[in-house]
């Protein structure tokens, strides 16, 4: 049983099947439970470009993704492919998190540990709400817009810190909440159970971003507010899409300036990310 972290990260992130992936990351968890994995830093990591994904679903511009209608049965069950895609990419990225980026302090990587282990729980909750349909991740398509900037990051932490977790996922915690108040009055209490769950941890996960961002900000001696901004001017072009929900993000580290500042460069031009 292989007790390197990142050997293990190396074989759930280039494995091209999802039970291979999903079987790296229960190994992980058990090792984490018995706090015995180890850090040493081997092998040197592959280039992201070359993350394995499973041959299907097959990934598709995503003008051509099914329409996501939740009131019907079709609708729904797009809609949860659709966040079990999500869900399945963002074990990717926590993986690519721990793997990518060597150094970092032991706390990292029990972060960016734990982030997986409980993406891995959100995407089998969302599977098996999608066979409780009739139908399993893989039947329909998805699009790779959510892996494509973990490889324009893949160069730099910082930078994945102040993306992924602090654009990416955060958009969650704006659209999310809607999503529950619409499935309770569908009376889908079971899906939108699953979405509480899911976003009660994705606070959390854009907390973990919040933190060692500014902890990275520190050691470079850089501030924040305008490095977090800078970022998203030179790799999004500035563009980033509100209404923000200003609780959750607060209770994730955003601070007033960055709602503030938000809220302005949404005013002027479309997001990247819905």
């Amino acid at each position: 049983m292989p007790t390197n972290l990142f050997e293990i990260a190396e074989t759930c992130l280039y494995a091209p099947s999802i039970e291979g992936k999903l079987k790296a990351t229960e190994l992980a968890a058990q090792l984490f439970r018995e706090g015995g994995f180890d850090l040493d830093d081997r092998p040197p990591a592959k280039p992201a470009s070359g993350v394995r994904f499973p041959e299907h679903p097959k990934l598709v511009d995503p003008r051509y993704l099914p329409r996501r209608k939740l009131t019907t049965v079709h609708g729904k069950i797009a809609f949860l492919h659709a966040v079990a895609h999500i869900e399945f990419t963002a074990i990717q990225l926590a993986w690519d998190m721990v793997y990518r980026f060597r150094g970092m302090p032991r706390a990292f990587y029990d972060d960016w540990l734990e982030v997986a282990i409980e993406e891995a729980f959100h995407f089998s909750l969302v599977r098996g709400r999608l066979k409780d349909f009739g139908s399993d991740y893989g039947q329909l398509p998805a699009h790779r817009g959510l892996w494509e900037l973990a490889e324009e990051t893949s160069h730099d932490v910082k930078a994945r810190l102040a993306l992924v977790p602090r654009v990416m996922e955060a958009r969650g915690l704006d659209v999310t909440p809607a999503m529950i108040a619409k499935l309770d009055v569908l009376g889908d209490e079971t899906t939108a159970d699953i979405l509480r769950i899911i976003l009660r941890d994705e606070v959390g996960h854009v907390a973990r971003g919040t933190r060692w961002f500014r902890h990275l900000c520190a050691e470079q001696g850089v501030e924040p507010v305008a490095e977090y901004f800078h970022l998203i001017e030179h790799y999004l072009r500035g563009t980033v899409r509100g209404p923000f929900n200003s609780e959750l993000r607060r209770a994730a580290g955003f601070s007033d300036l960055e709602l503030e500042r938000l809220e302005v460069m949404s005013s002027q031009s479309p997001g990247r990310f819905d």
